[in-house]
Parts: structure tokens; C-alpha cells; sequence
């Protein structure tokens, strides 16, 4: 193979290398990551009724939306499912949510090679020789938070928290109406106490 063809071949593994690593970001990017903190006081024995908090911090603005509509009426289907009982006027627990987008910016290396031709006074030909070295790649984004907090409602002191975080994407209605559902589902995922119980449940292994 002549020195053409081998800076050819190399150009195109660096090619492959920089694609991988594009792949390996945005599959770590896709779906939520969920992180969630407690009062390690609290007693959740107690808590068997819940209701939104008043004000809502998501709806400051003095209105509601859609997408704060589709967020309640997702948070009501959980709580429901772990079996606490809706009470507008005096409930045990109240639910509180707000979402957040910051700037964020990555840095990241990347694999890459490249050829260097040079002269063999041995060979009396030039020689192709491959050179491997990382090169930085810096990607600047924005990141989405959505925080669930369930809040002592005697006490107006928060006892549990969720956070769902992932990189803000452009999507249609639908899109955003399905990617809201599978979001407040990932929370909810991760609180494992059931209405009138402090013992939280194991979850089931798959």
C-alpha cells in the first residue's frame, strides 16, 4: 500500500473513533437520570392523604399550561398508585414541582489518529507511519431539571425529593407529552414508600 493509501485508511479509523464517541454521548444523554435525598426524620407512617401545594412553583407566573396540566394529572396517577388518597383541603403530604434549564458546557476527548510521511534513507522510499493521540472536543448544551418535592404539609417542611435530569432536546407536542409521562414515571420509580407505611419497599427484580 502506497503512503496515499495509508493516510486514506487512517483518516477513515479516526473518522469511525470520533462517530463512536458521538454515539457513546448521546446514548448517555437519552432518558432521564433520576437522583432523590429524604428527611432522614420524617415518619411516612403517617402520611396516608396528599394535595398540590399552594402555590405551585412551576405555575409562579399566576397561570397554568398544558404541560403543567399533563405533570398533575401524571402525579396524580402515581401517588394514587402508591395508594395515598387525594385531599385538596387538608391532606398529610403536599406535591410541589419546578423545572429549571441551565446552560451546560462538556468536555471530552476523543480518539484520533492521523499519518506523518516520512522519509526512510534505509528504504530509500517515503513511509506512511500512524500517529494516535486524544483531541479535545468541548459541546456546549442545555440541561433540563425537573423536581418533584412531597412536602409535610402540618409541618411545611419538605421529606422527600426527585429530581429528573436530562439534555434538552427539541420535540414536537407529542413528543414532549409522552417524554413528560416517562419522566414522572422514572421519579416516582424511585420513591418506595406506600401510604401509611415508614418501611420502603424493595423493588421487584426484573
Amino acid at each position: 500500500m502506497n503512503a496515499k493509501g495509508v493516510t486514506t485508511m487512517f483518516k477513515k479509523i479516526a473518522t469511525a473513533a470520533m462517530l463512536a464517541a458521538t454515539m457513546l454521548l448521546a446514548a448517555c444523554a437519552s432518558g432521564p437520570y433520576v437522583k432523590t435525598d429524604q428527611d432522614p426524620g420524617a415518619d411516612f407512617g403517617r402520611y396516608r392523604t396528599w394535595g398540590f401545594y399552594t402555590p405551585l412553583a412551576m405555575e409562579q407566573s399566576g397561570y397554568a399550561n398544558w404541560i403543567t396540566d399533563r405533570i398533575k394529572d401524571n402525579i396524580r396517577r402515581e401517588m394514587t398508585a402508591h395508594g395515598y388518597t387525594y385531599n385538596e383541603k387538608s391532606p398529610d403530604l403536599q406535591v410541589n414541582f419546578q423545572g429549571v434549564v441551565r446552560d451546560r458546557t462538556a468536555v471530552y476527548s476523543v480518539p484520533m489518529s492521523d499519518v506523518q510521511v516520512l522519509y526512510s534513507y534505509r528504504r530509500r522510499a517515503y513511509v506512511a507511519v500512524p500517529v494516535w493521540y486524544d483531541q479535545m472536543q468541548v459541546s456546549n448544551y442545555q440541561e433540563g431539571t425537573l423536581s418533584i418535592d412531597l412536602v409535610d404539609a402540618k409541618q411545611n417542611r419538605m421529606v422527600w425529593t426527585g429530581d429528573a435530569i436530562a439534555t434538552v432536546t427539541r420535540m414536537n407536542a407529542q413528543e414532549r407529552a409522552a417524554n413528560i409521562d416517562k419522566t414522572i414515571t422514572a421519579v416516582f420509580a424511585k420513591y418506595p414508600y406506600q401510604a401509611g407505611s415508614n418501611q420502603p419497599v424493595v423493588p421487584a427484580k426484573k
